[in-house]
């Protein structure tokens, strides 16, 4: 079975194509700049190389109906015939409590995803333009959402409460979600099976880091607690968010700047987390040179950038009554040697031992980093939401089948 994974952003579609049968992946690119000046579709020939087509791509139907054309191209294609695609798996951000789990898209489901737009209102309606954009273009296609939130809809009463009045949540479902499931779930599974255990029976906690970071605590497989909350701002310092802060905070720069709702938002999602600490940039590279040149406001972004993750760290360790395996994934996590050691080192307390010199040689690649004699297994798994995307597709249809 042959399975088109999509991932629509507000200016951008990201694809991969993957055959079930081998697990190979026959195609996969991405398009930017919907709707602006100077798009363009960016794919990767099977040899790695990069190839960029340039075009007016002025809506996520235009993008789908391009991104479809290449793969029936002569000279980037991989299929002969729209029907060689059997299923499309989408990414959605938001499922709210409507969506615990995967789900076979129909107009029934549809209805519920649109009222799930006000929570996630930068996300999760162009993840539904490729829903409709699909559905026109290939009608007679199964689609299947997989949503970000659903792996922590396991999460329990205690956990996911906010302690404002309770009639906001019967009113307003304002309650903490969690994001990043689709990749918690797969390097945690996937970090059971390099190491040969069960995955019903671990106490993990996944650390998705990168330019929007979470972590999540997992028990039997279940997800029971997750840094980001009612909205992906909450929890650990990321590229442009600010993670966690004092809602008095808030109020009080309100008050003090003249900053409407609007304006607040922008600052906490946008201007704030590396980029507001150190002056210089949301990307973990430029502010880590910065660092390294003595730059004091970037090795500052660093430094809470990483204190954070080892704080919460502790205390899903405490949730968790201890941990069995912890886990880096993510831009950051797969790649910045230093970051992991420093967000490990002086936890032997709780039964972390890094090796130093297996670190050091691990950038994306799937690897245990901590000692032999460590009695919490430190990995790196790359994650692959697109493959979980595709797993759960098929996975449905077989079922309905």
């Amino acid at each position: 079975m042959k399975i088109l994974v999509l991932n629509c952003g507000s200016s951008s579609v990201k694809y991969k194509l993957i055959n079930m049968e081998n697990k190979d992946v026959l195609a996969q690119g991405g398009i930017e700049k919907i709707g602006l000046k100077g798009s363009f579709l960016k794919l990767t020939l099977p040899n790695g190389d990069k190839v960029v087509l340039e075009g007016e791509i002025l809506e996520h139907q235009a993008a789908i109906e391009y991104i479809l054309g290449v793969l029936l191209s002569e000279k980037y294609g991989c299929i002969k015939s729209l029907d060689e695609i059997n299923a499309v798996g989408h990414r959605v951000v938001h499922g709210g409590e409507k969506f615990n789990s995967s789900v076979l898209i129909d107009d029934e489901v549809i209805a519920k995803m649109e009222e799930c737009i006000e929570m996630a209102p930068l996300h999760n309606p162009p993840n539904l333009k490729g829903i409709y954009a699909v559905k026109s273009l290939m009608p007679n296609v199964p689609q299947v959402g997989v949503f970000d939130t659903a792996f922590h809809q396991t999460m329990p009463d205690y956990a996911y409460f906010y302690g404002i009045p309770y009639s906001l949540y019967e009113k307003y479902s304002i309650r903490r979600y969690g994001f990043h499931g689709t990749s918690h779930r797969y390097v945690s599974k996937r970090a059971c099976d390099v190491l040969g255990v069960p995955y019903e029976s671990q106490k993990i906690i996944t650390c998705h880091i990168g330019n929007g970071a979470s972590l999540a605590a997992i028990k039997d497989g279940k997800s029971v607690d997750t840094t980001m909350g009612f909205t992906p701002v909450e929890g650990l310092m990321m590229g442009t968010r600010s993670g966690d802060v004092d809602a008095g905070v808030i109020t009080f720069l309100m008050e003090k700047e003249s900053i409407g709702a609007q304006g607040i938002s922008n600052m906490l999602n946008k201007q704030s987390g590396m980029m507001g600490i150190s002056g210089i940039s949301s990307d973990m590279r430029e502010v880590a040179s910065a660092a390294d040149e003595g730059n004091y406001r970037a090795k500052l972004a660093l430094d809470m950038y990483e204190y954070r993750i080892k704080k919460y760290i502790g205390s899903f360790a405490a949730a968790l009554g201890g941990a069995d395996i912890i886990i880096f994934t993510g831009g950051v996590g797969e790649n910045k040697v230093s970051s992991r050691l420093n967000v490990c080192s002086n936890m032997e307390y709780m039964g972390i031992k890094m090796d130093a010199e297996k670190n050091a040689k691990v950038y994306g690649d799937e690897a245990v980093i901590s000692a032999d004699d460590s009695k919490v297994k430190v990995m790196v798994i790359p994650t692959d939401e697109e493959y979980m995307i595709a797993s759960d597709t098929l996975e449905i249809l077989t079922a309905k089948n």
